[in-house]
């Protein structure tokens, strides 16, 4: 509800017209979601004090428009298949290059059977040696063609490669995004279920991260998110799964561990959040330090992927209501007080 507030007080204050493109541009800048196209309101907004249609169309053309990853996969797609035609044109080229090959050695080999003198020998073998000689250039051209497309081919898919971790990827952390947790969660979760292995799930969100920005602006939120970020790639490592939820929350997928192990990375984690001291890049103003508030769930028979991830949740709110920067489990009385609470 802040980000859509924000949202719409930029709306209103900037005369822009109330359409969804004009809000999905400032709801995204609000949530620091492209430091990309923060960086391009920012610079806009201090040069000319306002955004033009064209430039609103501009940028979301440039950041947000969906389409944009559909158009690069559908034309390495269509590259990919280019190659693919070409390498099918140079075997069908090759084949019949063999068969005309095969058909000169047949002719030499009845004349050969037939020749009456040493002229005529050397007349049909100086024939085969020329024909081998343009078997040998043209397979040699193959050859290199081949090479050439086998490369273009390989580099087509690393772009591809490039493009799908891109869509799955938080451009501001560089952690995993929203997509790319559900579909990791989903996996995990199922993988837990068919092995009987033990599944944590930790859900974070940074304490009074509104304040931050209406104090600070919004670089400075910015460089919150990427501090929280930051700490979770270096806290986490192996087979763990890290992700920003969504706006000021993350998420730690957790296989094979069990409540009690993920309490301790849980709390691992708050710590080395906490231990950071926030520092204002312009001024070099001392903003002081960011805490967290973790929830923590783990699989239980029956359990799906969104039971889990409501406990944890539910974890998560309880943590916020006992005082915020703590761990709260589904075993801890805070976590049962709460859920008494709301089925009262």
């Amino acid at each position: 509800m802040a980000f859509a507030e924000l949202a719409l007080g930029q709306i209103r204050s900037l005369r822009q017209t109330a359409i969804p493109r004009n809000y999905e541009i400032w709801y995204v800048y609000a949530t620091g979601y492209n430091p990309q196209l923060n960086k391009v309101v920012n610079e806009t907004l201090a040069r000319t004090g306002k955004l033009t249609e064209s430039d609103l169309e501009q940028i979301y053309e440039t950041y947000l428009s969906h389409i944009k990853t559909t158009d690069r996969i559908d034309k390495v797609g269509a590259r990919v298949i280019g190659e693919i035609d070409d390498v099918v044109l140079l075997i069908d080229e090759a084949l019949a290059m063999s068969a005309t090959y095969s058909d000169s050695l047949a002719c030499v080999s009845e004349k050969l059977a037939t020749a009456l003198n040493r002229e005529q020998v050397k007349k049909l073998v100086d024939s085969l040696v020329k024909t081998t000689h343009e078997m040998r250039d043209t397979t040699k051209v193959l050859e290199d063609r081949l090479a050439l497309s086998k490369a273009e081919i390989s580099n087509l898919q690393q772009s591809l490669e490039a493009i799908r971790a891109e869509s799955l990827t938080d451009p501001l952390t560089g952690l995993g995004n929203r997509k790319y947790f559900d579909r990791s969660l989903e996996t995990a979760v199922a993988s837990a279920i068919e092995t009987s292995e033990p599944l944590s799930l930790l859900m974070f969100d940074i304490d009074y991260f509104k304040s931050f920005n209406d104090s600070y602006g919004h670089l400075t939120g910015d460089q919150v998110l990427r501090l929280v970020g930051m700490s979770l790639k270096q806290s986490i490592k192996g087979q763990d799964i890290t992700a920003r939820y969504g706006g000021e929350e993350f998420a730690v997928v957790l296989p094979n561990t069990a409540l009690r192990q993920a309490l301790t990375v849980a709390d691992h984690i708050r710590r080395a959040v906490m231990s950071k001291e926030l520092k204002k890049k312009s001024t070099g103003e001392i903003l002081g330090r960011v805490t967290i508030s973790v929830g923590v769930s783990m699989l239980k028979p029956g359990d799906d992927m969104d039971s889990l991830i409501e406990r944890a949740d539910a974890c998560l709110y309880a943590a916020k209501r006992a005082g915020r920067n703590r761990v709260v489990c589904e075993a801890d009385p805070e976590y049962v007080a709460e859920t008494r609470n709301q089925v009262a």
